[in-house]
C-alpha cells in the first residue's frame, strides 16, 4: 500500500517512519510549508505555555528561559516534542483543542498568571475564547506561518492507495486543487473536523480516526 503523507516537514518524516513500520510505503506529499516568524519569546510573567502543535514547540527557541512554566500540549506527540526540547513540567491533553481547554481549566488558576499560546496563523477551534470565558488571560504569539504549497506535489501524479490528512487545512488544500484521483483513493482523517474538510471530494472511502492521535489514525487506516 502506498500512503501519501500531506503534513509538513519535519513532522512528515516521523509519520513516514510509522507508516513504514506498519508495512506500508510512505510517500511524502506535503501540502503545507512551515515558515518560522520572529516573535516575543519573553515568558517571565506567564504561568504556562500552551502548544497546539509540534510546530509551535519547534518554533520556541528559549526553553532555558521558560523552565518555570508549565507546558500544556494538545496531544501526546506535541508533549513529547516539548519534553525533547527540554521543558520539564509537560502535560498532555491527549486529544483536541476542547480537551486542551478542559485541561487548562482543571489544572491552572486564572489568577496564577497569563497563559501564552505559541501557535501558527491557523488554529482550529476557539481556545482563547473558551479560556477567557473561564477567567484566564491568554496571549497568542504567532510563531510560524503555515503556507499552502503553490503546486500540488508530484506524488499525487503517481499511483497511491491512501492519503493521510492531519489537519482540516491540508484536506481543504487538496480539495481546492481539485482532489485529483480521489475516487480511487482512501482518505484517512485525524478527526471529524478534518473529515468535514475532506468530504466534499468523492473518495473511494473516507476513514475517521477513532481518536485525534496519529497512532489511532494509522491503526484505523492501515488495519482496515
Amino acid at each position: 500500500m502506498r500512503v501519501a503523507i500531506t503534513r509538513a516537514a519535519p513532522e512528515n518524516a516521523r509519520t513516514a517512519e510509522r507508516v513504514r513500520a506498519r508495512g506500508a510505503e510512505p510517500v511524502l506529499a506535503p501540502l503545507l510549508q512551515i515558515i518560522p516568524c520572529g516573535y516575543d519569546t519573553n515568558v517571565a510573567d506567564a504561568q504556562a505555555l500552551v502548544f497546539t502543535s509540534t510546530n509551535g514547540v519547534h518554533a520556541f527557541p528559549a526553553v532555558r528561559d521558560a523552565k518555570h512554566c508549565v507546558v500544556l500540549a494538545v496531544g501526546d506527540a506535541t508533549a513529547e516534542a516539548a519534553r525533547q526540547a527540554g521543558f520539564g513540567d509537560v502535560r498532555s491533553a491527549g486529544g483536541d483543542v476542547a480537551a486542551l481547554a478542559a485541561l487548562a481549566k482543571a489544572q491552572l488558576d486564572p489568577a496564577g498568571g497569563k497563559l501564552i499560546h505559541v501557535a501558527g496563523d491557523h488554529v482550529a477551534g476557539d481556545l482563547s475564547g473558551e479560556l477567557r470565558a473561564a477567567g484566564f488571560n491568554i496571549e497568542r504569539r504567532l510563531a510560524y506561518v503555515a503556507r499552502a504549497v503553490a503546486v500540488l506535489p508530484d506524488a499525487f501524479a503517481t499511483p497511491l492507495d491512501l492519503v493521510l490528512f492531519h489537519s482540516p487545512r491540508a484536506a481543504q488544500i487538496f480539495v481546492d486543487f481539485g482532489a485529483p484521483n480521489a475516487a480511487t483513493l482512501t482518505a484517512a482523517c485525524l478527526s471529524p473536523a478534518v473529515a468535514a474538510a475532506a468530504q466534499s471530494a468523492s473518495w473511494k472511502r473516507l476513514i475517521v480516526s477513532p481518536a485525534p492521535r496519529e497512532e489511532a489514525l494509522l491503526g484505523a487506516a492501515l488495519n482496515a
